[in-house]
């Protein structure tokens, strides 16, 4: 049995022969075997119908002048059905389809045509010879219905033996003879495309290496792979690695990464993209005159050592073996996913016609990317191929060093400069998500690249026409966040005026929402059971309740010293403390005050050097509230209050009186007892939050949230672990103060919860806030969810929604709220916080950070109800 013939998955598949040698035949065994579609097989008979409605025209019964004629009419059509037929073979190489041409193609001109559409759609051809008698033929012929008549069947049997020879400088990937009995006994299968693997259990992409193979041990680490007893690195999951390429060159351990990707790429562990360095060390170690420079020849230098060591015959056979790998890499390789295709690696760019496809012109591409020649330096100038992009995969790649990941118009640049000191970057798929790890060093040691220039101006101030028309940012937690150009001015202008200075602004609080449904009982607008219900749908079991202090929002980024400071923000300073608008949260001296007293009591507890971090980024919350609010209640809650009082008192005292004088008004007088109690508890509540200060003295401050170190952000801790921060802050110095929480479990616990919620409402308290357990939460389906919804108590409401807002009318058309647009912004708002103290602790630049710090604002800015 001979080997089978293998048909491609895509590209062009020329019969070649005379007629009756079998090809239709061929062709329609192969479609009831499965290995082709129908739709697959194009022939000139079919086109010569679609084109004339004229399958054959037989020229055996007519006069010489009417041969004339129908000849001439027969070139017409049959050169009419070849162009139609070619232009339908274009169009299906363009869309990446295998098209099998049933035509005797006996003229090297016919088939060149074809080969020329495979060149240009960067496709596979091969030719199909079927060598079958001339007995045979004429035999076959004198059977068929409309036969082609034996002069004819003899004239294209010397035209294809005199043509033969021919084929194989034709420029053919593969060529199969078959004579009769060949094509009896020969099977064909289908090659299904070597560039299309499966997304399976997920995917790791990996931004360049440069021979960094430390940095990559770490983020393997960091992703969750193993080694196991074979040394292999698998994953607990079955997730994939995918190298973007350039895995050596440059750094201090490029074989130890090639013999790691050679390993795990035989395993079909890993997956790697062809890239420049790659390409440029393979064609070295094939014997080509290749000038090592920037930076391969630390590889050139890495070989030396190594036959010194293990001796010439052992490092030839390496470098056969190094040289087969890189050579044998894809341009591009793409994943699917039910049959889609989603995400594609190519090391430097792909153009979206090459998706899926190998070429040489190809393969050029997807190593060096789109360029426009040398600027003065020698360096290339890249243009942004990813402008074009708009088939709908994600495409991945590398090879120019970007400070961050760089998302661009579905395209993500994960290169991020390890080798220049910047650091490595994993790319998660299908979770969209990035992990990172930093560089050990400045191994190339090159001032000119662009990761040095990016840190050498870290501070500069962003560029405002970036922003001002309006500008999305790219979130790892909610996806990309669009800010519209009108909240965006009007940002600007609050941050060019009266916020603290945009280096020190790294962190804006979300809005956070009241549940989604009001409460079912009576003279209640909110209730805890709605929020716990909200997040009991949502698949969370645990909740943290956390009691709302008396006292405005804040943010407080305390450092170690003075010096410390210069590498986050550029300045020297202990801190900053300010209002989730961006405004300092008290004058200067008192914040100078506020800042050594802190610095003071964490020093002295030790705090920076146990926790070993040059900062801390706290989320708190500071009391009394008339620190901040006290303009706002003098003129208007205790003005209000004062006015209401007396008048319901007024008024009460004369429906009194009219009723001692025979009047019917006692109605009225209940009424007005009512509304007189709810003027009470109004001054009351507001009162509760008010108290004297006498400079630092009787100031409370309550951490709930530990957000970020310089080693880390803690976005990944449980609520309870931000709890026993806040308790241990509050052992170190007077200023902090405790937060009273408890833990919802089970029905029990959630009564105790309310039970509790309604003790402290009826002191005049606000409330609580529930939370899920862990601090970034996401539903069985994987969608983000609110991370804490408020639930304020009766009393307080009246400082929200009016003295009058239980009246019947008013609860029933407060209950009837729309919070939609509120939600959908405390989640974007929280990813973009998220983003933001990422990005700070990165230490990228003021404008990465700033961008997520100007959307929250702009998004604050868009009309929302402020009573939600």
């Amino acid at each position: 049995m001979t080997q089978p013939i293998a048909i491609p998955h895509a590209g062009i598949v020329l019969l070649v022969g005379p007629s009756n040698s079998g090809k239709t035949t061929l062709l329609n065994n192969l479609v009831e075997q499965g290995v082709l579609l129908k739709s697959e097989i194009v022939s000139s008979d079919q086109f010569r119908v679609l084109v004339s409605d004229t399958e054959f025209i037989d020229f055996g019964k007519h006069s010489k002048g009417e041969l004339e004629v129908l000849s001439a009419k027969y070139r017409q059509i049959s050169q009419s059905a070849f162009d139609a037929m070619s232009e339908l073979i274009n169009i299906r190489g363009v869309l990446n389809r295998l098209t099998v041409v049933d035509a005797t193609h006996l003229w090297p001109e016919d088939r060149q045509k074809a080969v020329k559409l495979a060149v240009k759609n960067h496709l596979s051809v091969m030719a199909i010879i079927l060598d079958i008698p001339e007995k045979i033929l004429l035999e076959r012929d004198a059977k068929r219905e409309l036969p082609r008549g034996r002069n004819r069947i003899k004239q294209q049997v010397r035209t294809f033996k005199n043509n033969l020879g021919s084929l194989k400088t034709e420029g053919y990937s593969a060529i199969y003879t078959l004579n009769e009995v060949q094509l009896e006994q020969s099977s064909f299968v289908r090659i299904p495309n070597p560039l299309v693997k499966e997304v399976g259990a997920g995917l790791d992409f990996i931004g360049d290496l440069h021979g960094c193979y430390d940095e990559f041990l770490e983020l393997l680490k960091k992703l969750g792979y193993r080694q196991n007893e074979e040394g292999l690195y698998l994953h607990p999951e079955g997730r994939k690695l995918v190298s973007v390429g350039d895995i050596l060159g440059r750094g201090p351990k490029s074989l130890d990464c090639l013999n790691f990707f050679m390993k795990h790429v035989e395993k079909s562990l890993v997956y790697m993209v062809d890239s420049n360095h790659g390409w440029k060390i393979a064609r070295w170690l094939s014997g080509r005159n290749v000038n090592l420079t920037h930076g391969d020849e630390n590889v050139a230098a890495e070989f030396l050592h190594y036959e010194q060591e293990q001796g010439k015959e052992a490092s030839d056979r390496f470098k056969e073996q190094v040289k087969n790998f890189l050579l044998d890499a894809p341009s591009n390789l793409v994943f699917s996913e039910n049959g889609v295709e989603g995400i594609v690696a190519a090391h430097a760019g792909i153009r979206d016609r090459y998706i899926g496809k190998q070429s040489k012109r190809i393969s050029d591409f997807c190593r060096y990317g789109d360029t426009d020649g040398m600027d003065e330096t020698g360096r290339p100038v890249r243009k942004d191929w990813f402008i074009q992009h708009q088939s709908g995969e994600i495409i991945v790649w590398g090879h120019d060093p970007k400070p961050q990941p760089l998302v661009v118009n579905n395209t993500i640049n994960i290169d991020q400069g390890v080798v220049f000191g910047g650091s490595l970057t994993a790319y998660c798929y299908p979770q969209k998500k990035f992990v990172s790890v930093g560089a050990q060093k400045d191994y190339a040691e090159d001032p000119e690249s662009s990761i040095q220039k990016w840190k050498s101006k870290r501070f500069d101030p962003p560029n405002i026409h970036g922003f001002i028309n309006g500008y999305s940012v790219n979130t790892e937690d909610y996806g990309e966040i669009r800010i519209k150009e009108e909240y965006v001015k009007s940002s600007i202008e609050e941050v060019s005026h009266y916020t603290i200075p945009i280096e020190e602004l790294v962190y804006i609080p979300p809005t956070m929402s009241p549940t989604t449904d009001p409460s079912p009982l009576k003279d209640y607008l909110e209730h805890p059971k709605e929020a716990f219900d909200y997040y009991r749908k949502q698949g969370i079991r645990t909740m943290v309740v956390e009691k709302k202090h008396m006292g405005s929002r804040a943010i407080l980024l305390l450092f170690n010293d003075v010096e410390s400071s210069k590498n986050y923000v550029g300045t020297s300073t202990l801190g900053i403390v300010y209002t989730r608008t961006g405004r300092p949260f008290f004058n200067q001296a008192m914040t100078q005050t506020i800042l050594e007293q802190l610095n003071t009591d964490l020093r002295k507890a030790d705090y920076f050097t146990k926790h070993k971090t040059d900062f801390v980024l706290l989320d708190a919350e500071i009391l009394p509230w008339n620190l901040k609010a006290k303009e706002l209640i003098s003129a208007q809650y205790a003005h209000v209050s004062e006015v209401t009082l007396m008048d319901r008192q007024k008024i009460l005292e004369k429906l009194e009186l009219a009723y001692q004088n025979g009047w019917d008004v006692s109605s009225w007088i209940e009424e007005f007892k009512v509304k007189l109690k709810r003027a009470e508890v109004f001054r009351d509540v507001f009162q509760t939050y008010c108290w004297d200060t006498h400079g630092i003295d009787g100031i409370k401050i309550a951490p709930f949230h530990v957000l970020a170190d310089s080693n880390r952000t803690y976005f990944d801790q449980p609520h309870l672990w931000h709890m026993e921060q806040n308790r241990d802050l509050a052992a170190l110095s007077h200023l902090f103060m405790e937060t009273e929480f408890r833990v919802v479990t089970d029905e029990v616990s959630e009564d105790e919860a309310i039970r509790w919620w309604e003790e402290i409402t009826e002191d005049g308290h606000e409330g609580f806030v529930v939370k899920p357990e862990t601090y970034i939460a996401r539903n069985e389906k994987g969608r983000l969810i609110q991370p804490a919804i408020k639930v304020r108590g009766r009393k307080y409401l009246h400082i929200i929604y009016g003295i009058d807002y239980l009246q019947p009318e008013n609860l029933a058309r407060l209950k009837r709220r729309n919070v939609n647009r509120k939600q959908r912004h405390a989640l974007m708002e929280f990813a973009l916080g998220l983003e933001g103290v990422k990005r700070f602790v990165k230490k990228e630049s003021v404008a990465r950070v700033h961008e997520c710090v100007l959307a929250t604002l702009a998004l604050e800015a868009e009309p929302v109800d402020p009573r939600l």
